[in-house]
């Protein structure tokens, strides 16, 4: 088995539990990603591999890794984005794949499902590639708009009839550019052209397609593509060893606990993190911040007498005591809440952030404040409207029942074991749609 994934932790954490599974069943398993993953890598019995061709950016922030996207916003962002970390990347991902390949000549391709140098390197050698999502389900849909517009599920004709047309406008104004550089990707690696929509025209489909949550948390479809299967949350493995900040004990309190966290990209403060931590700032709450990424914390301080800040607090630890979760709509944070019954507060940002927060207004699992609502009033009104309406709550209950009673590694594990015989009764090819 040779996993390959982008090196930027939404894109690895997933796949730690199943590659320990894999190798717990004695699977040899090596590991194409970033050098910052090593040691988590090695721990799961997987042997790493490093990035050499491949454009390796772990650890670092995006802005960091791509000057030039600093000050993007909106629809650019996600274009420039997805074009100089997904696309222009693949080639040299390709490369090293290869040239891995032709010392360890795996049976099978595990990859996160934006790792294009893998699904490269299945459509070259005709390995079966298997996805594992990073996110929600990316694939298109009729009963679903596009990517990015934070739509609900299209439950009659004329909301499909929108979204062909959305889709349509995508690939023919929006999105041109971003569909024709793909084109341009696919020829430079000796591929051809996809006669499909932008962002599905980078890759031909994988002949198992894993998707890291459960169907009561996604919109349903008629038309979800063959070897789809949501098998249950994947949130990383527990670390060993936790050391408490000197404020844990306060968890146990009276005061309902908020825990307010931007994921581990997000960097600009003064769209979610200020106004909320002014927002409740007087309200009879504990607020634990979690900053992730290096953020400039100068500009929330100083803080008021009820917030705990921290850079990482494990989740396993501390969602647990958790009444209400504040988020920009990562996807693994929002899958993780969920799995310990707590409802949320979304402010979406951009990517697929606002798809996500359509997934929690409709799965009745907590708020969503758009963008241009953030205020600090809106703000302390959602957290106050999902801490004391007990039907979040008890809907998040429900949801957590299903994430917790998949044993998402295990069927992971199992599916990606038949992926041969799978791959044995499709066409050549690729999965047909």
């Amino acid at each position: 088995m040779l996993i390959a994934t982008t090196p930027a932790p939404g894109h690895v954490v997933s796949l730690f539990e199943i590659a320990t599974e894999l190798t717990r069943r004695g699977h040899e398993v090596r590991w194409y990603t970033g050098e910052v993953f090593r040691e988590q890598v090695e721990r799961t019995g997987a042997r790493f591999e490093p990035m050499t061709e491949g454009l390796d950016f772990g650890g670092r922030s995006r802005e960091e890794a791509f000057p030039e996207h600093a000050g993007l916003a909106g629809l650019k962002s996600f274009k420039v984005g997805v074009r100089d970390i997904f696309y222009r990347t693949a080639p040299g991902q390709l490369a090293d794949i290869l040239a891995l390949l032709e010392r360890f000549p795996a049976d099978r391709i595990l990859a996160d499902d934006m790792c294009y140098g893998a699904c490269f390197a299945s459509e070259k050698t005709g390995i079966p590639l298997v996805w594992l999502a990073n996110s929600i389900y990316i694939l298109g849909s009729r009963d679903t708009g596009p990517l990015g517009m934070g739509l609900g599920p299209s439950t009659n004709p004329w909301n499909r009839l929108r979204n062909a047309a959305l889709r349509f406008a995508g690939d023919q104004v929006s999105m041109r550019d971003l569909r024709a550089e793909a084109d341009r990707v696919r020829a430079q690696v000796g591929l051809p052209r996809l006669k499909t929509r932008a962002m599905e025209n980078i890759s031909r489909y994988p002949d198992l397609y894993l998707v890291g949550s459960v169907a009561s948390f996604e919109f349903p479809r008629r038309d979800l593509a063959p070897g789809t299967h949501f098998i249950g949350g994947l949130f990383g493995v527990a670390p060993k060893h936790f050391d408490p900040p000197s404020w844990w004990d306060e968890l146990s309190g009276d005061r309902p606990v908020v825990l307010i966290t931007q994921g581990t990209t997000a960097n600009d403060v003064e769209r979610m993190l200020v106004p909320a931590v002014r927002a409740l700032a007087d309200e009879d709450v504990l607020v634990v911040l979690t900053t992730g990424s290096k953020l400039d914390v100068e500009r929330l301080l100083p803080l008021p007498r009820n917030v705990r800040m921290e850079r990482f607090v494990p989740y396993h630890h501390l969602l647990p005591h958790v009444d209400v979760m504040m988020t920009n709509g990562g996807y693994n944070g929002v899958n993780a809440a969920l799995a310990h019954g707590v409802p949320l507060v979304v402010v979406p940002a951009t990517e697929e952030n606002p798809d996500v927060a359509a997934r929690v207004e409709y799965a009745g699992v907590g708020v969503v404040v758009k963008p241009r609502a953030v205020t600090e009033s809106s703000l302390r009104a959602a957290v106050t409207t999902v801490r004391t309406d007990e039907r979040y709550r008890r809907r998040a209950a429900e949801i957590a029942v299903d994430l917790n009673n998949s044993d998402a590694p295990k069927r992971a594990a199992d599916l990606i074991e038949s992926a041969v015989v799978f791959q044995d009764q499709i066409p050549t090819g690729g999965i047909a749609r």
